[in-house]
Parts: structure tokens; C-alpha cells; sequence
């Protein structure tokens, strides 16, 4: 289904003129070594663009030109027509921090490097009338790497050339792969047949069975050489004697056409988008963009759209409440019918693992999308930005905050990355070892290996779907709040979108509120609110107060209310004294009003659904409190 999907997709691409056609890729060029027909070298011209980079900064990047396909590389040496890196093309590479020894090593393979890309292009071009050809090949041939470095054109950009830059050649004013003649013969050779021909399991058309499929790349955390989404590397994993791909046969056209698809969609950094460990990429089944776009915005909330842009939000809420309802939206030439595909893939060495793969029409994604927003909405803080709860936002509430020393020597806390961005397993801050958090408020987007990737891609299953949130999406949020002693509004969100999604008796739908609940006689929710109160009274005695009673007695007043609300409440009668009577009235008031729901007892322990009811019994009331401060 996967390779199905992606081979679908290069064709509606190839069919738009918007991907390398079979026996191409695109690759990242820096260099172009002018040649004339003698082979002489006449100049080397960089080959960079500029882009915006982070915080308004430009910087260069190599160009993206479509070149012959590249080889795969696994031990030897192997060169690519008409491109390569400078050990191919010059025979010359550098390496700091080398010994003599380690130097003269490397000096051999790159020679070695430069004499199969010699052959190469003997073997190819040898016998032809064509310039070009003759150029590329006399070139070659007088070609001295040892002397590479003496080279004037060269020595100019040593540097960057000798570190791994991949170039071509130019003649005449042209690209050598460019010339419609070598192209041709380069797509003969291509196209050349092997007796290993058998059925596609994924067209159903006989083919070249290929044994080693291309590689993908652009995947955070996989060998930056590329990763295989396919492969059979072990005796384990094969069975009737067939070695490696023969396994789950797959043509040699199907194997280019989903590994450039897929290729194609990791290139495009903007629409690649993070859940847990997994690089996750979207599209439709007819290649049109505005899909993808659509939803970096709605699904992944790390798209261009700005939700403090009231108007922008507007126009896609609108356009969310089209779709839902199967109304195709016209201003965004979006079709609910249209098939849309998400695939989450996470790196495991130098292979590939399927994190999740959903597919059905973007109608139904995006109204189990808004469910989802539906079920998550909440009372939010006044100084967050975010109406909608992003995918990358929610995970965050899972994972540990940052401890930071304040300007007084107190402890603060902090969620996300340190302003450079640079998150790293661990790092000191403020005398404190701690574990960086997975995702990052300025860029929306995972920065580190993920504390459960699992988790993260259940849910984000659960999501697409429509399914049932997993357990451990819940469980790692009472693990955070328990540890932390701090509701945030994405913990509360989801608590609230799991128990409606979840049902539990013990967590009733009269707690699953968007703000609070004044009527709700449940006892777990009105002991949430009771604490918030005794919060605030404590507060209001001690102002500027930096540790409060939800430091030292959260976690256990929610397990266990009959041994910790005593101990509140003795704590809560001698900070009233210390108020004016106007104070000490009201606030009292608040307490007996909460007590006469409870009654005289306190429940002894409350099981994990009651925890939830307590947990947002105490969020809607803090969050009551402050609303009415801001008021005021």
C-alpha cells in the first residue's frame, strides 16, 4: 500500500514536470568545473543559493540540479556519470585531525576513487564524436590528482571543495549532463535490461526485480548517506534461497518511482513535520500542494499560518467547518473527497521503520481533526498564543520541563528550548543537569530523540483516525503533573480530550468542561477546586510567595484527600488571619461553599479517572481566579 501510494504519487508529479523522470535524482551541486575539448580546466564556478535562514539570517546552499541517478555506495568504490564529489572527479579529498598514516590511506582511495570514475566514462563514452564526451574524457585522462591542489581554479575554493562538495562539468557554456546527446546515452544505458526479470509486486507488470533499492534521505537521526525503506540484509529475513529484494519483489521502475516520490517530500523541509521520533510527510493523491500546506497549518500547526493572526484563523476555521461537512472549499481548491495519505517514518540505523501509515479522503481527516481540537478545547492563560493545540504542542506536555535558577537563586521552571535552539540528551543550566525537552516553542518542531516514540505515534494514529486516544498518552501526562506538580493547559486538555474520547464514570462528563464548572457536585472535581482556593488564600496572606502548598501537597491531596485536606485546611484557617475582614470574608465563603458539597468526609484514596476530575477541578478554578484578576 506504502510503495503503491508513492509510485502514484511520482507520477502525478512526473506528469507536472515537478520530479526527475527515471535514471535522474536531484542532487546538491556546489561546483562546476569549466572544461574546453582538450580537457584543459578553464575556470571553477560556485554553485550556491541564497536562502533565509532562522531569525532572518541568509545563508548559501548548494543548487538542487537533476543529474544522472546516483549509485548506491556500500564498500568500494563506485562513481556517478557526469557528477560527483571531488575523490571521484579530482582525486583529492581532505580530513582534519589526520595522521601520516590516516592521510596516505585516504590519498589511495581517492585515487582508487578517481580511476573507476575514469573507467566509467571510458566504458560509456568511449568512441563517440560528441564534444562533450571528448572533453569529459580528455579531461580525465590529463587529469593529475596529485597536483590537484597546485591547480589555481582549484586552490581557490580548496576548502569547500575537498570537504565532500559534489560538481559538474561545463562546456561550451552548458552542463555536460545537460547535452541532449549524452543524456541520450545515458539513458540507454539506464535502460538496459538484466535477466532477473519477474513481476512487480507493486505495479503487477514484469520488470528488472531490483536486489537494492535507493536509499532515502532527509530523515533526522538515519545515516545522512540515506536509510533503505526496504531491504533484506540477513539469511533471518529471507526464505526460498532468495537473496536480499528477491524477497518481496519489487521492479526496478517502482523502486525508482517511490523512493524519488519520497525523496521529493523529505527535500521540502517546510512540509517534513515531527511527531515523537518520526519524520512525518503528507500528500495528496494528485500531487496538488495546497493539500500539504493545509495541513502543515491544521494538522501539524507548524505550517505558515499564524493562529494570533485573528483573520487568518478565521478563514481556516471556516475552511475546517466546509470540510468536516464533505462542502468542498473553493478559495483553497480543496476537494474532501480527495484521497490524502500521512506516513510517519523513524530512523533505526541505516534502515527505515513505518511509524504509521493512514490514508483516506481529506474530508474525513480533517473532521477527525476538528473533533480532536473540539475535544481539546479548554479555558487557555491569557498569554498563550495558541487558540488551537498543535500535534508537537500537546506532546510537549509530556515530556519534562527545564529547571532554571530565576535572578533571585529560586527555581523556575521553563518547557522548552534554550533561545539558541541547540537541544542536546542533557545539559547544565543553572547548575542543573537536565534532560531537554523533545520539542521547541520558536520552531513548533521536534528537536531531540523523543522521550516515548511509541506514544507519540499512537496518538498521532489516534488523531487521523478518529480512534481512541492510547493509554500511555494519559499516563505519561499524570507522570508530568505528579513530578511537576503543575497543570498546564495541554495537561488539562488532555485529560479532558481523553476521557471524552475514553469514557469513564469515575470521570463524568459534568468535569470535561471547557471552563469552569460552578454546579458540578462531583466530589474528586470539587476537591481540585477546594485546593486551588486554599492556593489562592495562601497567596493572598503571603504575597509574592514562591512556593506554595501545590509544591509540597498536589500529588498527594489528589491520591489521598482524607490524610492531606485536614492539613489544608489547618494551614488555610491561619492564613486567613493574616487578610483584612473584606478578604478573609469572601475568601472563606468560597471554602464553605466547596465544603458543603463534600461533606464530612474526605474520600480516603481516588483512583486515576478521579485524579483526572481533580486535576481539572483545579485548573478551571485557577484559571477562573485569574480571569477575574485580569478583569478587574
Amino acid at each position: 500500500m506504502i510503495l503503491q501510494a508513492l509510485t502514484s504519487l511520482y507520477e502525478a508529479l512526473a506528469q507536472k514536470g515537478e520530479i526527475s523522470k527515471e535514471g535522474w535524482s536531484r542532487e546538491k551541486i556546489s561546483f562546476a568545473l569549466s572544461i574546453d575539448e582538450e580537457g584543459n580546466l578553464l575556470r571553477v564556478t560556485p554553485l550556491f543559493d541564497t536562502v533565509d535562514g532562522p531569525k532572518g539570517k541568509t545563508r548559501e546552499v548548494p543548487q538542487k540540479m537533476t543529474v544522472p541517478a546516483a549509485v548506491k555506495r556500500t564498500s568500494g568504490a563506485a562513481a556517478n556519470f557526469l557528477w560527483d564529489n571531488s575523490s571521484y572527479i579530482l582525486g583529492v579529498s581532505l580530513k582534519k585531525g589526520e595522521d601520516d598514516a590516516e592521510r596516505e590511506k585516504r590519498r589511495n582511495k581517492d585515487i582508487k576513487c578517481f580511476e573507476a570514475c575514469r573507467e566509467l566514462h571510458h566504458s560509456m563514452l568511449d568512441g563517440m564524436e560528441y564534444p562533450a564526451a571528448k572533453a569529459v574524457l580528455n579531461f580525465l585522462d590529463k587529469w593529475e590528482p596529485q597536483k590537484a591542489e597546485e591547480n589555481n581554479f582549484v586552490a581557490q575554493y580548496a576548502k569547500e571543495i575537498f570537504s565532500g562538495a559534489n560538481m559538474v562539468f561545463r562546456f561550451n557554456g552548458g552542463y555536460v549532463h545537460d547535452d541532449p546527446q549524452l543524456a541520450s546515452v545515458w539513458q540507454k544505458a539506464n535502460a538496459k535490461q538484466k535477466d532477473n526479470i519477474g513481476q512487480c509486486l507493486v505495479t503487477g507488470a514484469l520488470d528488472e526485480i531490483q536486489n537494492t533499492h535507493p536509499t532515502i534521505k532527509g530523515v533526522q537521526g538515519a545515516q545522512s548517506s540515506g536509510a533503505a525503506l526496504v531491504s533484506f540484509n540477513a539469511s533471518a529475513f529471507c526464505s526460498y534461497n532468495k537473496e536480499q529484494n528477491q524477497n518481496a519483489p519489487v521492479g526496478k521502475y517502482a523502486a525508482f518511482a517511490y523512493t524519488t516520490a519520497l525523496n521529493h517530500l523529505l527535500a521540502d523541509r517546510k512540509n517534513v513535520h515531527r511527531i515523537g521520533d518520526a519524520a512525518v510527510v503528507c500528500w495528496a493523491e494528485n500531487a496538488d500542494k495546497q493539500y500539504e500546506d493545509f495541513a502543515a497549518d491544521l494538522f501539524f500547526g507548524d505550517g505558515d499560518g499564524d493562529q494570533s493572526d485573528e483573520q487568518w484563523l478565521s478563514a481556516l476555521q471556516a475552511s475546517v467547518e466546509l470540510l468536516a461537512k464533505g462542502l468542498p472549499c473553493r478559495e483553497l481548491d480543496l476537494d474532501p473527497e480527495r484521497k490524502f495519505y500521512i506516513l510517519g517514518i523513524s530512523p533505526n540505523a541505516a534502515r527505515l521503520a513505518v511509524r504509521f501509515f493512514y490514508c483516506d479522503s481529506f474530508g474525513n481527516i480533517v473532521k477527525n481533526i476538528k473533533a480532536h481540537y473540539d475535544r481539546l478545547e479548554i479555558v487557555r492563560p491569557s498569554d498563550d498564543k495558541y487558540p488551537m493545540l498543535p500535534l508537537w504542542k500537546l506532546l510537549s506536555a509530556t515530556n519534562r520541563t527545564i529547571k532554571k535558577k530565576n535572578d533571585n537563586g529560586t527555581n523556575a521552571e521553563r518547557p522548552y528550548s534554550e533561545e539558541s535552539g541547540k537541544n542536546k540528551d542533557k545539559q547544565e543550566i543553572g547548575g542543573y543537569e537536565v534532560r531537554m525537552p523533545e520539542y521547541s516553542e520558536e520552531s513548533g518542531k521536534n528537536k531531540d530523540k523523543p522521550q516515548n516514540s511509541a506514544m507519540a505515534g499512537a496518538v498521532a494514529r489516534a488523531v487521523f483516525s478518529g480512534g481512541i486516544y492510547p493509554a500511555s498518552l494519559l499516563e505519561c501526562t499524570f507522570l508530568r503533573i505528579k513530578a511537576e506538580r503543575n497543570i498546564t493547559r495541554e495537561r488539562a486538555a488532555i485529560i479532558k480530550a481523553y476521557y471524552l474520547r475514553n469514557p469513564n464514570e469515575k470521570c463524568p462528563k459534568e468535569v470535561l468542561t471547557v471552563s469552569l464548572n460552578e454546579n458540578s457536585k462531583n466530589i474528586p472535581y470539587t476537591l481540585g477546586r477546594l485546593f486551588s482556593v486554599y492556593e489562592e488564600i495562601q497567596q493572598a496572606a503571603n504575597p509574592g510567595i514562591n512556593t506554595t502548598i501545590k509544591d509540597r501537597y498536589f500529588g498527594s491531596a489528589a491520591a489521598m484527600p482524607a490524610t492531606v485536606f485536614p492539613i489544608l485546611s489547618n494551614l488555610a484557617q491561619k492564613h486567613l488571619r493574616k487578610l483584612s475582614d473584606a478578604q478573609r470574608v469572601y475568601l472563606d465563603k468560597k471554602v464553605m461553599t466547596l465544603k458543603s458539597v463534600l461533606g464530612e468526609q474526605y474520600p480516603a484514596h481516588m483512583s486515576l479517572p478521579e485524579q483526572g476530575s481533580f486535576d481539572l477541578g483545579y485548573y478551571h478554578q485557577t484559571q477562573a481566579r485569574y480571569t477575574k484578576k485580569e478583569d478587574k
